[in-house]
């Protein structure tokens, strides 16, 4: 193999390949990238097993093909130390050398044949999904997912295609997240995206994709990229059932003002104690300690006596942080149920502290 290619070109794909590398045991060949040239492309191949990505580009000039592993991270760490211009890749006597004017650096290989074999999309059903709606809406559940719980499946966001719709949901066991987008399908299914997955496929994909599936497997393809994640086996809880399904009050809030009075209390305790009067919405720290902030808007609720909820602030800011909305709705039963933050499509359901 030897190639030569723009230092940015190679750069981006490396550091784009870095999640999907074993970082902590470099003998594992899942420490390393495998760079397959061919077909007038270079072809980047990384994986730790539980995803994978395939990054490609033609922007490249072969004066030999051949196939080739090194260190994801050392490679990269290499490019990045050179100058801006063409860098030189070679291999010989099974070493990966990497030149550039009189910089040289080589670095040791794995057998290429023993690189995992990745999942491929032949054969597949497909998912027709437009590319935004996807990413926004993973982009909104996302923080709600839960990590490190010994329920598998909550440390996970489920798809739930339906006839017409497909609903994408995410739960922590303390707030419920759910975005509804109206979608033909040709079949109906429920798949479990593990969180990591979810996290990269937002840094990825931008353009036209095309998801295909199977009982293990959710693999993602663009242009110049084919991603692929390995499916949370488990069943995810019965979410529709935790949605209220009537509201005794509902008030539209303005956004950027309780964001801003929610932080003026989270100087002091991320517990908030929120009352609302008829023309005034209080705001209170709830603490341990002897110390205390408080504001207030004003702002008509309806409310003939107080009612007060107590939340932790992180829940309501990561909802109010994903909408685009000036404006969200807030819905209230009784101040120790849930209650529901929502704006169009998308309704985060929060558990109240009990105070």
């Amino acid at each position: 193999m030897r190639v030569t290619i723009q230092k940015s070109i190679i750069e981006n794909i490396l550091v784009h390949i870095q999640p999907f590398l074993e970082k902590k045991d470099t003998s594992q060949i899942t420490s390393h990238v495998l760079i397959n040239v061919f077909d007038n492309k270079l072809i980047m191949k990384a994986t730790d097993y539980e995803i994978g990505l395939v990054a490609s580009t033609d922007k490249v000039n072969i004066s030999e093909n051949g196939n080739i592993t090194a260190n994801g991270k050392k490679l990269l760490d290499i490019i990045r130390i050179l100058k801006d211009g063409e860098i030189n890749l070679e291999v010989k006597n099974e070493l990966l050398y990497i030149s550039q004017s009189s910089s040289k650096f080589k670095l040791p290989t794995f057998s290429y044949n023993e690189f995992p074999i990745f999942p491929t999309s032949e054969a597949k059903p497909r998912i027709l999904i437009d590319s935004h709606l996807l990413i926004d809406s993973l982009r909104k559940i996302t923080p709600s997912i839960d990590t490190n719980n010994p329920k598998f499946e909550l440390n996970g966001a489920l798809i739930d295609i339906r006839e017409g719709s497909i609903n994408f949901a995410s739960t922590d066991t303390r707030r419920l997240a759910v975005v509804n987008i109206i979608n033909q399908n040709s079949s109906e299914l429920s798949i479990i995206v593990p969180k990591k997955a979810i996290i990269e496929i937002q840094k990825l994909f931008f353009d036209d994709i095309e998801l295909y599936y199977d009982e293990n497997n959710l693999i993602i393809r663009s242009q110049q990229y084919t991603f692929f994640t390995k499916l949370i086996n488990g069943k995810f809880p019965e979410y529709t059932r935790i949605i209220p399904k009537e509201i005794a009050n509902t008030i539209t809030l303005p956004k950027a003002i309780m964001i801003e009075s929610i932080k003026q209390i989270t100087t002091i305790s991320s517990d908030v104690k929120i009352t609302f009067v008829k023309d005034t919405i209080i705001f209170e720290s709830l603490s341990d300690d002897n110390i205390e902030a408080k504001t207030e808007i004003s702002h008509k609720t309806n409310f003939s006596s107080p009612f007060v909820i107590a939340i932790n602030s992180k829940y309501l800011l990561d909802f109010l942080n994903v909408i685009y909305s000036s404006e969200f709705n807030i819905g209230l039963n009784e101040s120790n149920l849930p209650f529901i933050l929502s704006d169009a499509n998308f309704k985060t359901v929060v558990m109240p502290i009990v105070i």
